[in-house]
């Protein structure tokens, strides 16, 4: 399954690196991260890297196979 998630704010290239598994791309306001997640525990586990780090996820979505 492939998601993207969109962060509130520009992410740094020091925060990106708790994500090596997506990708990283900077939009006006937001960063969006976007890659292959494994199963419901493995987006669970991003969700909350991302809490853990102050990140704030304004959407989440599931992208075509």
């Amino acid at each position: 399954m492939r998601y993207e998630f969109r962060v509130t704010g520009t992410v740094s290239a020091l925060l990106a690196e708790a994500f090596p598994e997506l990708q990283k791309v900077t939009v006006p306001r937001q960063t969006l991260f976007f890659g292959t997640v494994m199963d419901e525990a493995h987006l669970h586990g991003l969700l909350s890297r991302f809490l853990d780090l102050g990140l704030r996820v304004e959407e989440m979505r599931r992208l075509p196979d």
